[in-house]
């Protein structure tokens, strides 16, 4: 039996606010992603989102919301409701947002962070996830900085294919950088993925992929801050034995650092975001995947990240629920 492919997109948003260095979040990034994403065909099944914010002073200066407590994903997905209807088009997407840290200043909020997942409901349905609470992955180097340091977290979805119920997972994160109290950051060269604290936040990642997916097919995918033939890398490509998409389909060699950069900082490329997945998904393209700085590329200066766009099929999956 033929399988339709599916296809999903990883990105790092920036929390809208690329325009003003990630300082404030503003109405032309949230219109532009959208219709970025609009634009695509095929349209996405899914779309896992990096650095959103729920509400913030950073997040409504400069965008302020329509109502009371509308969170930066609501209003952005206003934006994809107007990209849709000015082209006559149906908005298919459901949006499920997974808080990870609010920073306050006594009771102003002054920013926040989570990750943010958009499922195109005509093709998939959601049977389960983890928005109320989040699976918290962050490593503390220093206990003393705890309540300080941005929590990362990883968000799960089980979804299961409409045509025929086939489930697959996906897991969203977004790695810490490497720590700069850890004697190995001054003592390397490459410090980007070599952090003992986000070796950590991988092993943890991968023991709660493996704990929820068990035999069923899955992505893992975010902005891990680690680039390609990294100590994160290697573990999570060798140890954890998770499949690169980009890797799979011949679109970069993994022993390359910085051969395919998905995000820039002024001249600075790395390649930091990943689609990652067990071995019964099968990757078969990456188009519409452009390195940073491409300026023939559809989401060119929107973010200082580029997203990644994979499409694959489900290989020989058996449900838990069907007894199969």
């Amino acid at each position: 039996m033929s399988e339709s492919a599916l296809r999903i997109v990883t990105y790092n948003v920036r929390y809208f606010g690329h325009m003003l260095r990630g300082l404030a979040s503003t109405v032309g990034p949230k219109r532009r992603v959208s219709a970025a994403l609009a634009a695509l065909e095929p349209l996405p099944d899914i779309v896992c989102l990096q650095e959103v914010e729920t509400s913030s002073l950073r997040s409504n200066i400069a965008d302020r919301p329509l109502k009371p407590g509308e969170t930066q994903l609501q209003v952005f997905m206003r934006r994809m409701e107007e990209t849709f209807s000015a082209q006559r088009r149906d908005m298919p997407y459901e949006a499920f947002y997974f808080r990870a840290h609010h920073y306050k200043l006594g009771e102003v909020s002054i920013y926040t962070t989570g990750l943010a997942v958009l499922v195109n409901t005509r093709t998939l349905q959601v049977d389960t996830h983890n928005v109320a609470e989040p699976a918290h992955i962050t490593h503390h180097h220093v206990r003393g900085l705890k309540d300080r340091k941005q929590s990362r977290i990883c968000a799960h979805m089980r979804l299961l294919r409409r045509e025929d119920a086939r489930p697959f997972h996906v897991f969203n994160t977004h790695l810490s950088l490497p720590t700069p109290f850890a004697r190995e950051f001054w003592a390397t060269r490459d410090k980007m993925g070599g952090g003992v604290n986000q070796l950590h936040e991988a092993r943890k990642l991968t023991e709660f992929v493996r704990t929820h997916a068990q035999a069923e097919p899955f992505i893992v995918c975010g902005d891990f801050n680690s680039p390609p033939a990294s100590p994160v890398f290697r573990y999570l490509t060798q140890d954890a034995r998770l499949v690169c998409a980009q890797s799979r389909v011949g679109q970069i060699d993994p022993s390359v650092s910085r051969g395919f950069p998905t995000a820039g900082f002024m001249r600075l490329r790395m390649h930091l975001d990943h689609l990652f997945s067990s071995e019964d998904v099968r990757w078969l393209d990456t188009d519409d995947t452009r390195p940073f700085g491409d300026t023939t590329g559809r989401f060119h200066g929107l973010s200082d990240h580029v997203p990644l766009v994979g499409r694959f099929t489900l290989e020989g999956v058996a449900s838990r629920d069907s007894g199969a």
